[in-house]
């Protein structure tokens, strides 16, 4: 009955359900003159870029995606270099594999056999930071002369092109955000689906939410998690300025708590939620941003039923050694010290977390049931004084860590002790959560949403904005607009690329016009056959790198 509602059959939603497909195909929905929008210059139009790219290896040869793929490449032409890529590959798959299974991954078992398990794997980790090191010597001085490094240069050459409303085809609207309408859009040269997010130029500045909007996008800018919404694209239009994220189609935690069936999860869906919760407060955590606006609103599922923190409106990053204050949030969400206006780091966000656990499990937040008409003092009395109750849907350990996350005393709070997200995850009730695997995306989620679902509000029920008079744009604006549109965002463009195979499809096309790859790079040294595996030859006979 309730999945019914979700599935009707509006002639609308038959539309959307047609051109708005749930993520994209390696080809489909690419424009037929792709290729001319992702040309590549030629190498002698890059040799500006080459002398002005911050040599780096770390961001050129393993955070930049197309970069880290072109190193590698440049790697394989290489014998010893081959092994050292491959040595670093099996280390990365024995820390993402089950436990059970780690005996059969890439640490080949006849080292289990003569060393101790923990030892051995602390001796490796210590030796793949040898093996680094190497590679961003010498190696990585020899790549910078190489045909792959001139191809990475022309793909940031693409890279850094203008965007505007014309890179994208624009389809319906999905909702509303504070100072305009977030739609659906998808990218002309590659097919890829987005949700553009746009903000109203003269709504800001009728509202002074210049400064909001703009670290916001900062903020978006400088986290790639994928436990966070991603910013790949900034643009404007003559009316507004466009933020283009990823696009979560299988609604929020809002709908899912409270729309179909009983209010509430069982414990176990709660619980991969909470601790891909805890993965993305870790990885803003890591870049010093507290986000402030934990509820379930603000939690998005995708087409496979990950979930991503959304909305970094009320996020702020915090120096070093500082705190910040500040009563913002949501009421029934905020924390203690918010309330109180008393300064904090990242306190608030383990306290959300708290509430959420609670919401999923018990089917209403812990301080105000769903729907109770209540007024905001008394719910900000309950938060600061009262003892949150469980029932009988809470295990033991899913109550120990509500109460936990639920401490009024900030300093006595799970996740504030010095131990971060670490004590978090640390909890039992996480017990059967292989982290590792989780971060890797390797754990299926408790629940997929329906691919013929629309997890959002009919187009007719979305409030339109009304129109913003007296306020007038002039050029006192433009250098607020500078700094908002800055185009592509490396990381998720790079990887954009790849995933749509337009990177590949490309790269073999290319012809000597822009680059001819060399030959003697490019034919791979066939590599001696051995009886013994590949950490044998590395770890025994000592492989010198």
């Amino acid at each position: 009955k309730d999945l019914s509602k979700i599935l009707s059959n509006s002639f609308f939603h038959c539309y959307v359900l047609c051109w708005l497909p749930r993520g994209y195909g390696k080809k489909s929905g690419r424009s037929k003159k792709w290729r001319e929008m992702l040309k590549l210059p030629p190498v002698s139009q890059c040799s500006e870029l080459k002398h002005s790219i911050e040599k780096d290896y770390s961001s050129l040869c393993d955070r930049q995606p197309i970069g880290r793929l072109l190193f590698r490449q440049f790697c394989d032409t290489k014998r010893h270099l081959k092994w050292c890529i491959e040595f670093l590959d099996a280390v990365t798959e024995y820390e993402v594999a089950a436990d059970e299974d780690r005996r059969n991954c890439g640490l080949k078992t006849q080292l289990f056999a003569y060393y101790n398990v923990t030892k051995l794997y602390n001796c490796i980790k210590s030796f793949s930071r040898i093996v680094q090191n190497y590679l961003s010597g010498e190696p990585f001085e020899e790549y910078q002369e190489s045909s792959y490094f001139s191809r990475f240069l022309q793909w940031k050459w693409l890279e850094r092109q203008p965007v505007t409303k014309n890179t994208f085809r624009h389809y319906r609207v999905l909702g509303k955000g504070g100072f305009g309408e977030v739609c659906a859009c998808q990218v002309r040269a590659t097919g890829k689906m987005y949700a553009c997010k746009k903000l109203e130029k003269k709504r800001i500045k009728k509202r002074k939410g210049e400064a909001m909007a703009l670290n916001e996008k900062r903020i978006l800018e400088k986290v790639h998690s994928r436990f966070v919404v991603s910013l790949s694209y900034t643009y404007e239009t003559k009316d507004s300025l466009c933020l283009v994220l990823t696009i979560m189609n299988g609604g929020d935690l809002k709908f899912h708590i409270y729309n179909l069936g009983n209010p509430g999860f069982d414990e176990q869906r709660a619980i991969f939620y909470a601790a891909e919760l805890c993965c993305g407060l870790e990885d803003l955590q890591r870049e010093r941003i507290v986000y402030r606006d934990l509820k379930p609103e603000n939690i998005l599922l995708d087409d496979h039923g990950h979930i991503r923190i959304s909305d970094l409106g009320l996020a702020v990053e915090i120096p070093e050694g500082e705190t910040t204050r500040g009563r913002v949030g949501t009421v029934g969400y905020m924390a203690p010290e918010v309330i109180n206006n008393e300064n904090y780091t990242f306190s608030p966000d383990w306290w959300g977390l708290g509430c959420l656990i609670y919401e999923m499990i018990q089917g209403h937040s812990p301080f105000r049931k769903f729907k109770e008409k209540v007024k905001r003092d008394e719910v900000e009395r309950r938060a600061t004084k009262d003892t949150e109750e469980y029932s009988e849907k809470f295990s033991e350990d899913a109550k120990s860590i509500c109460r936990m996350l639920l401490t009024k005393n900030p300093n006595q709070r799970l996740g504030c002790k010095g131990d971060g997200a670490a004590g978090v995850k640390g909890h039992p009730v996480f017990k059967n959560i292989n982290f590792k695997r989780l971060e890797a995306n390797m754990l299926d989620p408790p629940f997929c949403p329906d691919p013929r679902a629309i997890y959002c509000k009919d187009v007719l029920d979305i409030d339109q904005f009304s129109t913003v008079k007296g306020v007038y744009l002039d050029t006192t604006d433009d250098t607020f607009y500078s700094q908002f549109v800055t185009g592509c965002v490396s990381i998720p463009w790079q990887n954009e690329m790849i995933e749509s195979e337009c990177f590949k499809d490309i790269n073999e096309s290319e012809n000597g016009e822009n680059m001819a790859l060399d030959r003697k790079e490019k034919t791979r040294q066939a590599l001696p056959k051995s009886k013994r595996g590949f950490f044998y030859r590395l770890l025994v006979r000592g492989v010198r790198v």
